[in-house]
């Protein structure tokens, strides 16, 4: 089910429209002649001088212009040779229930009512008509402006891609068709590739009728050539244009969609299966993000088997909705499918983590055969998306292991800040021994990582007695980001570290458009190093810490090593200026729960409050 909304509306429905609820009435008959008796009333009268000079002779018909002008041309005469009704016209109002018109039961406000007054009230049609009018003029502007650019050749549809198409390549039969295109099947007649078969995905330029939607085929094409070398993503071989279509070329994946497999199966899936089918999409997604790459489809529908083989690779296609995307960056446009979207998508606030959604409803589907998220609508799944919790009571979620039940809640976390990354959810309990499972490189780790070298010193003695009392699974994912960043097995962190690993996991695009900036907001690590125990200080979420069960015990425990090693008196002053508080802020009303009145120092709630720190998403309010 896509996400969009369309509108469509004629002028035929318009003026029918108005022709039934707000036709003006018909004019009234001329006042009476005032010519005295015996007068004659054959000869023209003299025209009055004093009169408009647009005064039409009253002898003479005036000519429609319009069919609206016919109409009331026919009201008049008709009105004029009725000898019943002179002044009779058919008030809309009956037609409304609740209107005045209808709700009155006196004789003077029936639908049938003789006005009484010289002339009836002005009817709204007019102008109602008018204003729709102007609209759907400027409408039908913009459409013809738009297919006059496209003729005019002003929307440029040359991508500079290779049009060598037929002489390379000898297209199949079709294979597939989607929303803005189709593929086929073919097979390369020369070259490096000769005779192997490929997809052609097949994109009309017809279908491009914006700049938008013709710079979305070019950034797809420079994705797909920027995420190359992952075992569990469709190869990119070429792409191709003529004056019709872009032609994008990828490897062939012939054992159909894991879709199929669901149906087939019936929706149920052992554990361990599920886990196989998991384990190879955490793996391309993590992958994805770390290159800065956010899919924004995810599905059963995306992600096809190399062969018909029961133990065949699975990879995911179709990066036509994808972007780019910053650690820092937060996107806005609503894109996806339907029952896949995430929260923070609708709300349009979102990044990598709504990918993480999405695949958490996948793991949802595969366990227990049903979609975590339903409705007859499209507003009634959003609504459900946005209020509804997933259910985990039923059948067969009570005979599923609780590891299994932990790993689907913890990503279908309607806050994104809580929820699990990729690469964490391949080091939970519950999938991590599974076979050749290798936890990726978290981009995450940077960036709080960013985040705590910022930090005042207050701020990283509080994070550092959290860090104390995590979990073996937490420590767990951290021991893996620590050996990959420190390949050597040295027991520190350098700057140097840092940047080996991430020209070690980079692909050639993110060397030259990202390392830069990742490694520019950690320059601090280029005076000193950092060792295991401040790594986990650093590097540990709180949010996602507080999503757990027993966070208010380890937030307790916390503060009670905070308190020995590292609380100390404080004035509100003071502690404005570490969390970069400006002027403006009332800081006795905002940070009075903050600190002790018996000894100036930290509360538990400040404690909580300073382990989060402020940001621009989530300033500090007032309680």
């Amino acid at each position: 089910m896509a996400i969009s909304l369309t509108q469509h509306s004629t002028n035929s429905e318009l003026e029918l429209f108005s022709f039934i609820f707000f036709s003006p009435p018909p004019p009234p008959p001329p006042p009476p002649s005032s010519k005295p008796m015996g007068a004659c009333s054959s000869k023209v009268p003299p025209p009055n001088p004093y009169a408009p000079r647009t005064q039409t002779d009253h002898t003479a018909t005036p000519t429609p212009h319009n069919d609206d002008d016919v109409l009331e041309t026919k009201q008049s005469h008709s009105a004029s040779r009725s000898p019943f009704f002179p002044f009779y016209t058919p008030s809309p109002a009956y037609i409304f229930k609740k209107s005045p018109a209808a709700s009155k039961k006196s004789g003077s406000s029936t639908p049938l009512t003789i006005f009484r007054k010289p002339f009836p009230p002005p009817s709204p049609a007019k102008h109602i008509k008018a204003v729709l009018r102007r609209k759907l003029s400027k409408k039908s502007a913009a459409i013809a402006e738009a297919q006059q650019e496209e003729e005019s050749g002003e929307l440029d549809k040359r991508f500079g891609f290779s049009k060598e198409l037929t002489s390379r390549l000898e297209m199949g039969e079709e294979v597939g068709r989607g929303h803005f295109g189709y593929t086929c099947s073919a097979r390369y007649k020369k070259g490096e590739h000769k005779d192997r078969r490929v997809a052609v995905k097949v994109i009309p330029k017809s279908k491009m009728t914006t700049a938008i939607a013709v710079e979305d085929v070019r950034r797809e094409v420079k994705i797909l050539q920027a995420l190359s070398g992952h075992s569990n993503l469709a190869k990119f071989y070429d792409a191709f244009e003529d004056y019709d279509n872009v032609y994008i070329v990828m490897e062939l994946c012939e054992g159909g969609e894991l879709l199929d497999k669901i149906l087939v199966r019936g929706g149920k899936f052992s554990e361990d299966d599920a886990k196989a089918v998991l384990v190879q999409i955490l793996n391309v997604v993590a992958f994805c993000h770390l290159q800065g790459v956010v899919h924004r489809d995810l599905k059963p529908e995306n992600f096809l088997y190399t062969s018909k083989d029961e133990n065949s690779q699975l990879k995911v296609i179709d990066f036509g909705l994808s972007d780019f995307v910053r650690p820092d960056e937060r996107l806005n446009d609503i894109v996806g499918s339907a029952y896949y979207v995430a929260p923070e998508v609708l709300h349009r606030s979102y990044g990598t983590e709504a990918d993480v959604w999405s695949v958490g409803v996948i793991a949802y589907i595969l366990l227990c055969g049903s979609r975590p998220f339903w409705a007859r609508t499209e507003s009634g799944i959003f609504r459900a998306v946005l209020k509804a919790d997933p259910c985990l009571d039923e059948g067969p979620w009570p005979s599923l292991s609780s590891e299994a039940k932990d790993f689907v809640k913890r990503l279908l976390n309607k806050d994104p800040r809580k929820r699990m990354t990729a690469a964490q959810a391949l080091s939970h309990p519950w999938i991590r021994n599974c076979n050749n499972v290798k936890v990726p490189l978290d981009i995450l780790i940077l960036k709080l990582m960013k985040a705590y070298m910022r930090s005042s010193c207050l701020r990283k003695a509080a994070l550092k007695a959290l860090a104390k009392t995590l979990t073996v699974d937490e420590l767990f994912y951290l021991k893996e980001q620590f050996a990959l960043l420190d390949p050597n097995a040295t027991g520190r962190i350098t700057f140097e570290n840092i940047k080996t690993a991430l020209m070690k996991n980079a692909t050639n695009t993110m060397k030259e458009s990202r390392i830069p900036d990742l490694l520019a907001s950690l320059n601090a690590l280029q005076y000193r190093s950092m060792e295991f125990e401040e790594f986990c200080a650093a590097a540990s979420s709180v949010h996602q810490q507080e999503a757990l069960d027993r966070w208010e015990q380890h937030a307790h425990c916390a503060y009670e090593l905070f308190e020995k090693e590292g609380n100390r008196a404080i004035v509100i002053e003071e502690l404005a200026s570490e969390l970069g508080l400006g002027p403006s802020i009332p800081l006795h009303v905002v940070l009075q729960d903050w600190i002790r009145h018996s000894d100036g120092k930290l509360s538990f709630h400040g404690f909580v409050k300073l382990l989060h720190g402020v940001s621009s998403r989530t300033p500090v309010k007032p309680h």
